[in-house]
């Protein structure tokens, strides 16, 4: 087995980012050559602190970006927000592979300008980029991907995501417009009708995998009342938070549909709720779900262990960190360019396999 180690650096430090910078610390194959940070208050502080361990690394955390593109790496796991193009390929062209959890997820023909910087930014460093998380990235298309080799037939594939947000704090539950008018944001949702297209090279990639191709996406937007006031608070290392009050929006469910050869073959749901008091009461088990109608069906879930009260934590954000770091490796190897999910093939993620 090969004991090649890789230079990584974590950009970012939230909660996925966090995650990521853990098991880039821990991980034997990993090499941690830099964390850069946009808190002030985290500069200058070890890496091993950041991620909240009891070892010392001897990495501190900078602001400074120019220092970071200075650095010699192999690769760097994206993971402000927001994403930034500019920066993207900045890093690139200082010669290391970028995986990113914020996007843009490519190929996608909704997306050309940004796919042409990127694909410029590789030739130039002689790098390469993945979009990558746990959807899009995986629960929406290397997953059912897999899956479809269950099956016989294919009719239709849904993929839900879940998520109590109740049980899993977050900041964007205010960014989401929990708490609104319901009126007001049935007529103005917080995602755009064409956010699909930022999921679409995840839709194309099982159509185009399955032998089809889209011809259109629908949208469709619900949401659920909140039966009562409900407290809520932003999550892990955040302060502030508020009330949901009741008869304001205490759920949402956003889905897409992908149609060819003019019937519905790939929907993705949102269910996200704010605990159990909303009506319509929708299903709060935090989780994704893949759907496949056909010969013969199946339905697989995709969920952490219930813990003491029996409810199941979201794991969506610590996921789409992992799911970055442990591509990073096949990445660096990669011929230079914009790389596929395909392009990459099975991955073999080195060092899991190791002592608490």
């Amino acid at each position: 087995m090969s004991q090649k180690k890789y230079r990584i650096i974590q950009w970012c430090t939230g909660v996925v980012g966090k995650t990521a910078l853990r098991h880039f610390i821990e991980n034997p194959h990993i090499e941690l050559a830099g964390v850069l940070v946009t808190n002030p208050d985290k500069a200058g502080k070890d890496a091993g602190e950041i991620a909240g361990l009891s070892v010392k690394t001897g990495v501190e955390a900078t602001d400074d970006v120019e220092k970071i593109l200075a650095l010699k790496a192999d690769g760097v796991l994206f993971a402000p927000i927001i994403t930034d193009v500019d920066m993207i390929c900045r890093l690139l062209c200082s010669g290391k592979n970028v995986a990113s959890v914020a996007g843009p997820f490519l190929p996608n023909e909704y997306f050309e300008a940004e796919q042409e910087k990127i694909e410029a930014a590789c030739r130039d460093g002689k790098t390469s980029y993945l979009g990558c998380g746990v959807h899009p990235g995986f629960s929406g298309d290397i997953l059912p991907l897999t899956l479809a080799r269950l099956m016989n037939r294919i009719d239709r594939i849904q993929i839900t995501e879940f998520i109590d947000k109740d049980k899993n704090p977050m900041v964007y539950t205010e960014m989401m417009g929990f708490g609104a008018d319901p009126a007001e944001l049935l007529a103005k949702p917080r995602r755009a009708p064409d956010t699909w297209r930022h999921f679409y090279q995840s839709l194309d990639l099982v159509a185009k995998s399955l032998g089809k191709q889209i011809e259109k996406v629908t949208s469709n937007f619900e949401v659920a009342k909140a039966t009562k006031d409900i407290p809520y608070t932003l999550g892990e290392g955040r302060t502030g938070g508020g009330i949901v009050k009741k008869g304001t929006v205490g759920g949402q469910h956003y889905e897409w549909t992908a149609y060819a050869d003019g019937r519905p073959l790939i929907s993705y749901h949102f269910y996200w709720t704010m605990g159990e008091n909303v009506e319509p009461k929708w299903d709060i088990d935090s989780r994704y779900q893949v759907t496949i109608q056909g010969d013969p069906p199946l339905e697989v879930r995709l969920q952490s262990p219930p813990d003491a009260d029996g409810k199941r934590p979201f794991f969506g954000l610590p996921w789409t960190g992992l799911l970055g770091a442990t591509a990073l490796p096949a990445l660096c190897d990669a011929q230079p360019g914009l790389v596929t999910h395909v392009d990459l093939g099975v991955m073999q993620p080195h060092g899991l396999a190791r002592p608490a």
